[in-house]
């Protein structure tokens, strides 16, 4: 295993401080949930630097008003807005359609947590799996033409220390057999992610393509609103600047060229653990096996090109 990569920056480190003297002018990126939270301030901080930033939002009137924010923020207007709903196959495709430039940094950001009941895609799929990961598979793979017309480019897994619940259970994705718990569903969704990342760079690193996935911190945003709120003590949390600052490491710095496969947290890669620490540091030695990861890339596969098994598909 190589050692560890740090950086200068750490916790309290924030976006626009990773980016300082940056310049991204010429670059273009996709930003998915970029409307609130982490997701506006990575796009903030990005266009700050210089970059053209797409946010892909479910709500486009939510992302209008931050890509208005933004603009009157930054003195520049660099964020547009398209519609992306992750829980829905279709408007993916379409997304990929409508994408017809190279693509510089594709920010895999947006997600759901803890759905209190088990819910369905039209497919099948488990809600949390389906957004988390499926749609961002999906979006990736559908993207990587423009991402390699790039000439360089960067994919992050926005994951978080939910992958220390569960791992990726390929018997039962959808909880066909297992009760559902709303902990486990979203565990195993975001080890799905950072698994997301270790595979692309191993297929795609050769065509200059390197992806990452973190653990952006404890943020209080809309993401907790089934779990009465962010529980984490005060002095462990952060605000959407410092929650955002790994996301632009991976997405933006000089320090991370050429990185690839590895998961990130408070700005440097996190330790790899192999039982879950009482602090909910570090990431699972299942959530960046390669074996995992190349198993699950090939399940999803098959999952799109065929839909979900008819023993999980609604009644």
């Amino acid at each position: 295993m190589s050692e560890r990569l740090t950086t200068p920056f750490g916790f309290a480190s924030t976006a626009d401080e990773v980016l300082a003297g940056v310049d991204l002018s010429g670059k273009r990126a996709v930003i998915t949930g970029g409307a609130a939270g982490i997701g506006v301030e990575t796009a903030r901080s990005l266009a700050a630097a210089g970059a053209e930033v797409v946010l892909g939002v479910r709500r486009v009137s939510a992302g209008e008003q931050a890509a208005a924010d933004i603009a009157a923020g930054i003195g520049a207007d660099r964020v547009t807005v398209r519609e992306l709903d992750l829980a829905d196959q279709d408007s993916v495709r379409r997304f990929v359609a409508g994408w017809d430039q190279p693509l510089h940094i594709l920010v895999n950001n947006a997600g759901i947590m803890a759905l209190p009941e088990l819910e369905r895609t039209a497919e099948g799929w488990e809600m949390q799996f389906a957004t988390n990961f499926m749609g961002h598979y999906t979006l990736t793979v559908g993207l990587h033409d423009a991402l390699v017309a790039a000439g360089g480019a960067r994919v992050v897994s926005v994951s978080s220390s939910g992958n220390l619940f569960s791992p990726v259970i390929f018997d039962d994705l959808h909880f066909a057999f297992r009760p559902y718990d709303p902990l486990l569903a979203y565990g195993q969704s975001k080890s799905a992610e950072a698994l997301l990342a270790v595979e692309a760079t191993r297929r795609w690193s050769g065509e200059g393509i390197y992806a990452n996935a973190l653990n952006p911190g404890a943020i209080a945003t809309g993401l907790q609103k089934h779990t009465g709120g962010l529980r984490t003590p005060r002095e462990r949390q952060k605000t959407p600047q410092q929650g955002a600052a790994t996301s632009v490491l991976l997405a933006a710095s000089p320090l991370l060229d050429g990185v690839g496969g590895r998961y990130f947290e408070d700005c440097a890669e996190a330790p790899v653990v192999t039982e879950r620490p009482a602090d909910y540091s570090g990431v699972a030695a299942y959530a960046i096996d390669p074996d995992n990861a190349q198993r699950l890339w090939d399940v999803a596969a098959d999952l799109v090109a065929a839909g979900a098994p008819t023993s999980v598909r609604p009644r």
